[in-house]
């Protein structure tokens, strides 16, 4: 019998309740799954620091983890460089991707395409549940560095998040 090895790759900065629900459906389908913390180099620096964005995955994959014990092994790693060399580093023979819309749906075909031919990995295209469907991490990002209240942010956010952007020192940029 094969083992089904994934990786859920993305920067989750910060991790949503979205990420989570791609996470606990993409579970359901594989035995394996890798939350892969990367650096995506079209995004400007970090909101929060990597080892922050782990400990925050690690303890939300706990959480999850522990309410829903039939779930596949999740572990939660970071890695540099490109997402295809790191999945076959691993072993990995899937790419986990949450599609949320069609724009997501276009960019990440191409994507999936460009995977396949290079690396021969698969992608899996995730919806999450409607509740999620226009979570956004770029858009928090967004919200958070010009000031926004991160409690405002309690149905995309999970609770440690919001408090670990509560205490983080933002660069706010908006006007002084």
């Amino acid at each position: 019998m094969s083992h089904h090895k994934a990786i859920y790759p993305g920067s989750f900065d910060p991790p949503t309740l979205g990420h989570l629900d791609v996470l606990e459906r993409a579970c359901r389908l594989f035995d394996e799954v890798v939350v892969a913390v990367g650096r995506n180099p079209d995004k400007k620096g970090p909101l929060l620091e990597l080892d922050l964005r782990i400990s925050l995955l690690e303890d939300l994959v706990a959480d999850l983890v522990s309410r829903h014990p039939d779930l596949a092994d999740v572990t939660v790693a970071s890695y540099d460089g490109l997402t295809v060399d790191y999945a076959r580093s691993i072993g990995a023979n899937a790419i986990i991707r949450g599609i949320r819309n069609t724009t997501d749906l276009q960019s990440e075909c191409q994507l999936a395409i460009t995977n396949r031919q290079v690396a021969d990995i698969e992608s899996v295209f995730v919806v999450p549940g409607e509740a999620y469907a226009y979570t956004s991490s770029s858009l928090i990002r967004q919200i958070a560095e010009l000031g926004g209240d991160p409690q405002r942010l309690s149905s995309m956010l999970p609770l440690p998040v919001i408090k670990a952007l509560s205490e983080a020192d933002l660069d706010r940029g908006g006007a002084p």
